[in-house]
Order: C-alpha cells, then structure tokens, then sequence
C-alpha cells in the first residue's frame, strides 16, 4: 500500500470534507437540492441524476474542458464521486485519488496494490468500479477481497476488512453502497469456479461485520456460521441435485439500491455457476435466488421479499444491473417503484415495498421468450430456449445483455428512464458436455458449461423510455454495441459517451444533440455532476477496461493498451483547458523470421490459452484490457515469457502469475500465441507475399 501526499496545504485545501451537513446522509437522501455526488449512482436510489441546473439546454453549448489528468495503465471504467469540492477516483485494481475539484490539483493518491495481493484473484475480473463516501471517509473495494476505508482529508487508511475467503476464488469489482451508517459489498468469481454468492455489511465507521446474506442455500442440512434465514430453507426447494458442488452461483457483483423509507436495501443478483442449469441444477427449478431483486431488511439481513427475472436461469442473464427507484402515478394511482432492465431484454417496474411485478415490456428484439406473464411474473419462455439436447439456440438478447453493468438513469423531473442499450445475438449450444461428469476445472479460466458464439452484431443506442407506458419517447443511435453510462441532470440533459471517442449532452425531452467532445478515446464510464464554489462541473472519466476490451467488434474505435489515453476529463461553462496530444492508436505488428511453426504444439497451447483470452483476447482483436498479443515482442523470448506467465513478474501490473504451468505447457502456450501472431502479420496488407 502506497499513499502519495501532495502540497503543503492539504489540510486546508480539505478543511470541510467531513461534508455539507452534520448529519453524514444528507447528500444520499433522494430529492436532496445538494451540490455533491456522494455515491455510485448519487444517491441512495441509483437515479444517477444530478439536481444541478446551471448547465443547462439553453448554455451546454459552453460547456469547455476545466482540466484533464492522465492516469497510469489500469481499467478506467470507474465511476468518481465529488464532496465539498474535492473529486475522488478509483481506476486500476483500486488506486484512489483525490483532486481539487475546480482545478484538477492532485491532492493525494493511495494504491492499495489490489494486484499484488490478489493472488488466484487476480485472473477474472479488471479491477474497481467505483466507491463510496460516507462521513468523511472514502470507502472502496479490492480486486483481493479488502473492503477499505480512506480518511477524505489525509488519504490514510481508517480500517480495513477482508469481505472473501483468503484462498477462494472471490473477487470485488463493484462499488460498495452506504446506507444508514453501513457499507454494503459483494463480490464476483461465478463464471470461473464453484463460487456460492453472498453479500456482506460492516459498520462503516469501524468495518466491524454487521451481517451477511448467501445468495443461494448451501448443502442441506448444514448452516453457513451465519445469522440463519429460514428462506433458504424454501430456496433450497428449488434446487436438485447436488448443486452445492458447484457453487450455485448468484453473485452480487454489480448493483445495490437501498430503499429508506422501509429500510429495505435491493440486491441484484447473478447468473447460476455454471450457465447450464442441466449441470447444476439437473432436475431444474427455479434455481433462488439466481437472476433476481433480493430485498433484505438494512438492519438485519432477513429476507423481505425477491422477485425473480429468469427462473432456472441458463444463459448467463444476471440481473446485477443498476436498479432506480422511484414514486409513479400508475392507472391513477402513486406506486413506490424499483425499475430494472437487467441483460434478458426486458424493462421491469415493480413495486417496491412488496415486490409485485406491475409491468415488463421488451425494448429489443427478444427470442427467449413471448412476454412476461403479469399474473405470475414468470417469463413464458419459448420451447427451445434451453438448448435441449445439443440442439443450436440464436439467443437474442446475448450473454452481454441488451443492457450492461454500465448504469443507466433516472430524471424525476422528465419521469423518463435513459438507458444504454445494446442489440445482439448469440449462438448457444452445450454438444459435448457431460452433465453428470462436468466439473469446474479450478484453474479460475471462464467456463459455463455452455458453447457460445457471437452471432449477430446490431449496433446500440441511447433511449429514453416512458416507464409507465413503455413507449420510447426517443432514441439516438449510437457507434458500435458498446456505449457509456448516462447522467441526467435538472438542466434538462442527459450526458453520455460512445466508443468511437464523443462525450455528448443531448436534450432530455426530445433527445437532440446540443454539445458534443472529441475525447479522442472511447468514453464509456459514468459521468457525474457537482458543484464547486459556485459553479456546477461535469466529470467524466475516458479509456477502455474490463469486458468490453476483449470485444473489439463491439467497441467503435480501435484502442492500444499501453497508449490509449486514460484520463480524467471534467467539464464547467467557458472552461478553456485544451487536451493534452493523443497518440493515435498504432499497431506495430511483431514479425518473427525466427519462429518455426510446430502444430502439435500450437495445438497443445490452445487449451492454457483460454486462461489468457479473458483480458488479452485471440491476437488482432484486443481492445485495451491488456496488451495486443500480435503486437507484442514478448513471446518472440522464451525466457521472457517464461517469467511473465510462470514467474508472475508483473503482477503489480495486473498480469496474473499461472504457476500451475509446466514450462512445457508455458513453452506450448508460447508456441499458440505466436502461430497465430503470425496468422494476424500476415494478413496485414504490406505483409503479403512473405
């Protein structure tokens, strides 16, 4: 752990971050008029909707660069938050940053080295997205499993908790959420190995453990060391064979939302580990609580009630998306609503103090299912959705959803939801595995249990949709299947960025393009607004990270790993900073007049390689989560490599250490990774003939 102090007057500089008001959940109450963006979404419910209207549709067009900084390699998909003046932000595997607000002065930085103490931890996963604040103190997550509060002021560390087990295969990508003096987190690890997900609270003042929550039942017949609820008596119904053996699934990776007026916090949960339900869950049922809204009592932990999106969930259709509540006149009547589009294609609202549905319509193209029964709130799923018996199954909305992680918003000033969308499909089918034999391998590699293919490739938009009628009131395209998370503000704009490189403001009522910045880099992070000495400021951080840079065909504009630039843009009316230059993303494709082909083994290192492909993907695709393999000298040395992939030698960047290898299996890997290198140079234009 390293903090960094900068300039002499810090104390004074942050003499009031202990916060606007004496009572430390001001800024996360809904509805406040305050100036500071206090958690991941803003407030308690996610709205991500700022009050502020000092920019605004009639002036957005001087909307200017107030100041910009480059951040170090490391994902940069990270939502900041902003107190009393000062900008926090967490990128890489949880490095923290404060900055004067109005100026971009760096005021400290503490690297809570994330990847050198994530051990097995490190292979999934790309780091934060986001942290909390909570009476003066900035609170984060560790890709290692660490929940870590920072004094505001100082940058140090006021405690420390580890939310996993030390050796598991746990990890922390999301940002933890504060409600009522406690800090909520989760965690991820369900698409890699038998993981069972729970969530976890601690006193946010000490990170003393209050409660925790498992997501789905253990094997019958024992307690977790738990506060025990009776309901995962009833969960455990729902499930058959021995699903213990393989986790279950279920993690709480993403999203929270907590409901004051009824002291309810809302999980979203995750998909089933694996995928394939026949695996796991062999008999069927319902699977709980997989792919569903969870709601627990703040204090306690005891279940309230849960509503479940996809019952016996298949296909990787979690339901950790961001989830805003809301109070709606529906059919004449006001109703307490939460709303989620979680990856399945349908918008949901639902009543959020007894967890009935009241409504769910789809806003893409959807082949799972014909609609939503309203009477039971079950899906009617089509007959071949499942793809029985190795049977080919065009899923449409596919595994990466039609809606991602990255957040939508809420204006209750227009009542309208804006929501990133996505459209695309995926081929599934499970032909040769073994549901009786199947297992996972331990290695911490992606594995589901299902084959998949990406299908079809549509392209994406931003729409603004009605949520009582579900009409789209509009809708503007957007580059690639990949666009940013949004912000809505009291000025009557909706703020969001694409991947090929805009971060734009568009009209809330009718969705026209009033201002527009070249960041020259994708801008797919959640922006946020604030106020600072009077004046309302726009922050926005830019770069490609965690799944969406291994899905190069979905992301518009080409990135390099090591030049892309990462930064922190913030934004304020006449600002006149001007951009710093940035490097066009090259790709010098590395030929090796040395290398000497060897099928065998080539064919041999495939099979390491799937470990690899999670954050570099198949060489000539790569999109910024880690470096381009065709375009890399580093397997062209044997020893290098050896060092790199075996030896961990750069774990402190991120780059797991995979000792299980054996040099032949490190040397078989080598020879896969250049075969097909090879394939990529050659294919390039000034290549023919060689």
């Amino acid at each position: 752990m390293r903090l960094k102090l900068i300039g002499a007057a810090l104390l004074l500089g942050l003499a009031g971050c202990q916060g606007a008001s004496s009572n430390p959940e001001a800024g996360l109450i809904d509805g406040n008029k305050g100036g500071d963006w206090t958690g991941y979404g803003n407030t308690y419910g996610e709205q991500h909707f700022s009050p502020l209207d000092q920019v605004k549709a009639e002036n957005v067009g001087n909307l200017g660069l107030a100041w910009s900084y480059d951040l170090p390699a490391g994902n940069p998909m990270s939502g900041p938050i902003a107190v009393n003046g000062v900008l926090y932000t967490a990128t890489g595997y949880s490095v923290v940053r404060a900055f004067d607000a109005p100026t971009g002065k760096l005021l400290w930085e503490l690297d809570l080295k994330g990847a050198e103490n994530a051990g097995l931890k490190l292979r999934e996963g790309w780091g934060i997205r986001g942290l909390a604040w909570w009476n003066g103190k900035v609170i984060v997550g560790v890709q290692d499993g660490r929940l870590v509060a920072i004094d505001g002021k100082s940058g140090k560390q006021v405690w420390s908790a580890m939310t996993v087990g030390k050796d598991d295969w746990r990890f922390i990508t999301s940002a933890p959420r504060v409600f009522d003096g406690k800090v909520i987190i989760g965690h991820g690890g369900a698409d890699s190995s038998a993981t069972r997900g729970y969530v976890t609270t601690y006193d946010a003042e000490t990170g003393k453990k209050l409660w925790r929550f498992y997501m789905v039942p253990g094997k019958p017949g024992t307690k977790d060391g738990e506060v025990y609820d009776p309901i995962m008596e009833e969960a455990a119904k729902t499930w058959t064979g021995d699903w213990w053996k393989h986790g279950g699934g279920g993690t709480a990776w993403n999203t929270f939302t907590y409901d004051k007026e009824t002291d309810t916090i809302l999980i979203g949960t995750g998909n089933g580990a694996p995928w394939n339900q026949r695996v796991r869950s062999p008999g069927g049922g319902d699977n709980l609580f997989l792919c569903s809204i969870v709601a627990l009592d703040a204090k306690t932990g005891k279940h309230k009630w849960h509503y479940q999106f996809n019952p016996g969930e298949t296909w990787d259709y979690n339901a950790a998306m961001d989830m805003q509540l809301a109070d709606l006149v529906i059919d004449g009547k006001p109703r307490k609503v939460v709303m989620e589009a979680p990856k399945n294609g349908y918008f949901y609202v639902i009543d959020r103090t007894s967890g009935k549905l009241i409504s769910a319509e789809p806003y893409v193209p959807v082949t799972w299912a014909t609609g939503i029964d309203l009477a039971t709130g079950r899906p009617k799923e089509v007959p071949q959705a499942r793809y029985a018996n190795g049977s080919d199954f065009t899923l449409a909305p596919g595994p990466n959803g039609s809606h991602t992680w990255l957040p939508s918003a809420f204006s209750p000033r227009t009542n309208l939801m804006y929501m990133p969308i996505a459209q695309m499909s995926w081929s599934y089918n499970d032909r040769g595995i073994d549901p009786k034999t199947w297992k996972f391998s331990g290695y911490n590699e992606v594995q589901t249990a299902v084959n998949v293919a990406d299908k079809v490739v549509s392209g994406s938009r931003l729409a603004a949709i009605d949520p009582v009628t579900h009409k789209e009131k509009w809708s503007v395209s957007t580059p690639g299947a990949w666009n940013g998370g949004v912000l809505a503000t009291g000025g009557n704009l909706v703020f969001q960025g694409d991947s090929a490189g805009h971060f734009s403001a568009y009209d809330a009522q009718d969705g026209k393009k009033l201002w527009s910045f070249d960041a020259k880099v994708p801008v797919l992070a959640p922006p946020i607004s604030y106020s600072a000495n009077g004046k309302q400021y726009v922050t926005v951080i830019t770069g490609v990270g965690t799944s969406a840079g291994i899905l190069s065909s979905k992301v518009a504009m080409r990135v390099n790993y090591r030049t892309q630039a990462r930064r922190v843009l913030t934004f304020v009316l006449d600002g006149k900073a001007v951009l710093p230059a940035t490097p066009a993303p090259e790709f010098t494709y590395q030929a090796d007049p040395t290398f000497k082909p060897d099928p065998a083994s080539a064919a041999r290192g495939a099979k390491p390689f799937v470990r690899c492909f999670v954050c570099h993907a198949a060489p000539g695709i790569s999109a910024g989560s880690a470096p381009e393999f065709a375009a890399s000298s580093v397997p062209q040395s044997a020893e290098t490599f050896r060092q790199i992939v075996k030896g961990g030698m750069l774990k402190a960047n991120g780059m797991p250490q995979f000792d299980e290898l054996s040099d032949q299996d490190v040397e078989d890997l080598r020879q896969y990774i250049r075969t097909e290198t090879r394939k990529v140079y050659l294919a390039q234009p000034a290549a023919k003939g060689k």
